[in-house]
């Protein structure tokens, strides 16, 4: 039996790993996204001013080097939406009915934004409850692609991304956070949550995530 990890602190294996992006796609990151699309401007900028400015000027930015990077690296790049397998969403928990979220299977908002749209057979993975652990296939699906470490990025920070960080640890993988290409409504509630799973995951920024899987990448 091979030894086991002793630490979170490890470098990216490139052969073993997937970068997952989370809930990055129009019902949430669009002014006229269904999240938001029953709001005045005055709401949205009061309310939500800071969640759209760091969206754009900081996280959508370093998610597209991301991707690039990864990809250039020759590393899966995955997504998961929130979207239902129906158009009526029946097919949704209980906590997603009672919140009355429900994204129709097939609509505009269920669709990763144009920033970092898919491409070739890129996975989108659908999923109708915060983590995607619980209302997708993505444990089995992993598995298969023998991949071991996930790179995580995306929103929000302190709901699905926090949880699948910690579905991932449970589940055995090796997690890595990528917190400044991740945002949620304020930048306390981010910070709270970073501080919430700092034992669960190893937490990096952009800029030294694609200098780590450049170095794998040239390494013999």
């Amino acid at each position: 039996m091979a030894d086991l990890p002793t630490t979170r602190d490890i470098p990216l294996n490139p052969k073993e790993t997937a970068l997952l992006f989370i809930d990055v796609q129009n019902f949430c990151v669009r002014r006229d996204g269904g999240e938001f699309r029953a709001l005045s401007e005055a709401d949205i900028i009061g309310t939500y001013g800071y969640y759209f400015d760091r969206l754009k000027s900081v996280a959508i930015p370093n998610m597209q080097r991301l991707q690039a990077a990864f990809r250039t690296a020759g590393i899966e790049v995955l997504y998961t939406t929130i979207e239902s397998l129906t158009k009526d969403g029946r097919d949704r928990g209980l906590n997603y009915k009672i919140a009355g979220l429900n994204v129709p299977k097939g609509s505009w908002d269920g669709r990763v934004i144009d920033e970092i749209a898919p491409v070739d057979d890129e996975i989108v993975l659908p999923k109708s409850s915060t983590s995607v652990f619980v209302s997708s296939h993505i444990d089995y699906l992993l598995r298969n692609l023998r991949i071991t470490q996930l790179a995580l990025c995306g929103l929000l920070t302190d709901r699905c991304v926090e949880s699948a960080v910690r579905d991932a640890c449970d589940l055995g993988y090796l997690v890595t956070l990528v917190t400044d290409a991740c945002v949620t409504y304020t930048q306390e509630r981010h910070d709270n949550s970073l501080r919430a799973i700092k034992t669960l995951c190893r937490q990096v920024h952009t800029d030294a995530l694609i200098d780590e899987i450049g170095g794998a990448q040239s390494s013999p």
